[in-house]
């Protein structure tokens, strides 16, 4: 019998694909579990396992393909022997893949804008060029909502942008190849584009997803920041203590700072909570993310439960996720949900930055550079090893009393490690 293989849904918000690379050929013989493609999701470019065991029948998309709709037919595969004619059926029966937004027809088609009557000895009109500009009646754009919404956040004009749907409206794929720079420029004002050489890079769906969400958390989310400066010397010295113990494992300083954070949302529960409109959910368990930066992008793998883990198990799964997330072979449970991010570039010489919130979460915080700053202790100065975070929280969901509790509660615990032991 023959076997339908679809696009999948290989993260949550996932609602299209790109189809990277073919693994296999028609012809193939493929096991459950044999890796047949490499898929690009709007989060990393993952590998896709075939469930069944077959032969490859059809291969219906061509590698390099963009916007696959998750659920659209992409292969067949035929049992062993099977008529390759099967194939032929599965692939004619497949229902056709769902419109996009924009594509749908509109309940209350847009009226056409009235034209002036023209004299009976005037020739036809041209034919309208391939890309039209936007199509206006008045101040009125035709373009869809989608379009619209993505021009707004973006900060576009849509009335500058040519539209290639129906009579010239404007729809998603129009804003999405729009640049502001090759927009033609009004009469007397002078073009800023500039003559500077430079390669047009296509954005992957990954991108094109950070972009977006986090143009919507600046958009949308009301940011405050808090900072505090950090003294190491006590962390510094029990992770030496620690490590000296076993060549097994390596405690980092950001492994205490995970284990900090998490200590500090449960001794502060209002920090660990996310706004959810008319209602607000809190936490009762601390589910860390933890930025990575990878090829093309970035993604926060979560250290689950990390309040109930000590440092080494702690530290053990950041660098198995770490690792496999620069591999592109985390699953999309691993770095769904989290409570709580981390962002720490101070491995890079960050002395301080403010971190931009990934929603719906309501916090982050944002590590600094450990160094050797003057310090006054008792009326003497001294030297201490330094470090600044800072915490952006979520105003609608934490107020700046809660948001200072908790940044005093991870000062502390990484000041006196000891004490998360307790």
């Amino acid at each position: 019998m023959a076997i339908a293989l679809t696009m999948p849904a290989l993260s949550p918000t996932m609602e299209t694909g790109t189809l990277a690379k073919w693994l296999v050929k028609v012809g193939d013989e493929v096991e459950s579990g044999t890796i047949i493609a490499e898929i690009e999701t709007d989060k990393a470019t993952m590998e896709f396992e075939s469930i069944d065991d077959g032969v490859v029948a059809k291969l219906l998309i061509e590698e390099g393909a963009e916007d696959i709709p998750v659920g659209q037919l992409i292969a067949v595969l035929i049992e062993e022997g099977e008529d390759a004619s099967a194939a032929d059926e599965i692939a004619a029966d497949a229902p056709a893949p769902k419109a996009p937004a924009e594509a749908k027809p509109e309940t209350k088609p847009e009226p056409a804008p009235e034209a002036e009557p023209a004299p009976k000895a005037a020739p036809a009109p041209a034919a309208a060029p391939a890309k039209a500009s936007a199509e206006k009646s008045g101040d009125r754009v035709f373009a869809s909502p989608l379009a619209k919404r993505i021009a707004e956040q973006s900060g576009y004009d849509i009335s500058q942008i040519q539209g290639t749907g129906p009579r010239g409206r404007v729809i998603k794929r129009d804003v999405e190849a729009y640049s502001p720079a090759a927009a033609p420029t009004a009469a007397g004002m002078v073009s800023m584009e500039g003559d500077a050489p430079y390669e047009e890079i296509k954005l992957s769906n990954m991108r094109k997803t950070i972009a977006k969400r986090l143009t919507e958390s600046k958009q949308t989310v009301p940011h405050f920041y808090l900072s505090v400066d950090v003294e190491l010397d006590n962390l510094l010295a029990a992770r030496k203590g620690l490590n000296a113990m076993s060549d097994d494992y390596k405690i980092s300083v950001n492994d205490f700072v995970i284990k900090a954070c998490a200590a500090a949302l449960m001794k502060v529960p209002a920090a660990n909570v996310q706004f959810m409109g008319d209602t607000m959910r809190q936490f009762k368990r601390a589910d860390i993310s933890v930025a990575v930066a990878i090829d093309g992008g970035l993604i926060t793998p979560v250290v689950k439960g990390a309040n109930q883990k000590g440092l080494r198990q702690i530290s053990d799964e950041t660098k198995d996720l770490a690792k496999r997330a620069h591999e592109g072979k985390l699953a999309p449970e691993e770095y769904a949900g989290g409570t709580f991010s981390i962002s720490n570039m101070g491995m890079m010489g960050v002395k301080q930055f403010d971190a931009v919130i990934n929603p719906p979460q309501a916090a982050i915080l944002a590590v600094g550079a450990g160094e050797q700053r003057p310090v006054v202790k008792n009326g003497e100065l001294s030297v201490a090893t330094v470090m600044t975070i800072t915490l952006s929280c979520d105003h609608r969901a934490i107020d700046g009393a809660v948001g200072a509790e908790f940044l005093a509660a991870v000062k502390m615990f990484l000041q006196e490690p000891s004490a998360m032991l307790l």
